[in-house]
């Protein structure tokens, strides 16, 4: 028998009312985050002998670290864009009125602390602080006002992600970081499909990003490069040294088909509806190439 939401205990609500908060605050976000780092922990765990009966330890260690990883991130970053998301993004928790700056201020000290906490306990704690120190800059110091230096914090974000990821597991390996250091390099081009959605709101916040410095034409030209450069360089610098077996094989071609939609996508499809799915998709796309290393490493 169901239980009326107004019998339920105090604390029970109380839970169920913050998860759905976190939800509101982290849910554009979980595939650039949550599910890339969970991949990449997997690589590292199968790519040893695969031990079986940790892995459901580590599952459940992963999720904690990466729900931090996104939630202090998006708690800063929604804190410093409220008025932009007030025009662009009204449905977010601080603009619709769900909870308050000072409730969201409360909240991001405690994910920092915490985010701490667990990142010592799981032996990467130097990323977590790297990560720490990135998202803090960017969203509070000023780094997403100008399009390289947003660009770089993007790039460190993905190494202090997919570092953490690996070390969680084992010691970090050559192969580990060719495969890193790639998906950083692509980041800090790919990256700039994301700012042709805000662009209004980015000019309501002053910022320079690429499109708003050098149009939206160039912007889209770049980007559709970078994607299919991005394209050549997973298959020649990630699955070409380690073999092209019938998986990789398939993964690769699946990338390579996901880089260039993505890249026609930009280049014909100028809607910021359209600019959003293309972004998603390059989430998308960042996830295959970390599922692949499942299957290659």
């Amino acid at each position: 028998m169901r239980i009326p939401a107004a019998r339920l205990p105090h604390w029970l609500k109380t839970i169920a009312s913050e998860v759905y908060l976190y939800w509101r605050f982290t849910r554009y976000d979980i595939s650039a985050t949550v599910i890339p780092g969970m991949l990449f922990m997997l690589a590292a765990w199968h790519s040893a002998q695969p031990d079986w009966h940790a892995l459901p330890g580590l599952v459940v260690w992963g999720m904690i670290y990466f729900w931090l990883y996104c939630t202090t991130f998006c708690l800063s970053n929604q804190l410093a864009g409220e008025a932009e998301d007030r025009l662009n993004k009204p449905d977010r928790p601080l603009p619709s009125g769900l909870v308050s700056r000072r409730g969201t201020w409360i909240r991001w000290f405690g994910t920092m602390i915490l985010f701490t906490l667990v990142g010592w306990w799981l032996g990467v704690v130097e990323w977590t602080l790297l990560w720490q120190v990135t998202l803090t800059l960017h969203n509070l110091g000023g780094f997403a006002r100008h399009y390289w230096l947003k660009n770089l914090a993007m790039m460190l974000g993905v190494i202090a992600q997919l570092a953490a990821a690996w070390q969680m597991v084992r010691p970090l390996t050559p192969e580990a970081y060719t495969w890193l250091i790639l998906a950083a390099l692509t980041a800090f081009a790919n990256i700039s499909i994301q700012d042709l959605r805000d662009i209004d709101g980015d000019r309501l916040n002053n910022r320079r990003t690429l499109p708003i410095v050098f149009g939206t034409n160039f912007t889209r030209g770049f980007v559709a490069v970078a994607f299919v450069l991005s394209a050549l360089l997973t298959h020649f610098a990630l699955f070409v040294p380690f073999g092209l077996n019938v998986g990789a094989l398939l993964l690769d071609l699946v990338l390579a088909g996901l880089c260039l939609v993505i890249a026609g996508r930009v280049l014909l499809f100028r809607t910021t509806a359209a600019d959003h799915v293309s972004y998603m998709l390059y989430t998308y796309w960042y996830c295959f190439v970390l599922a692949a290393a499942i299957v290659v490493l």
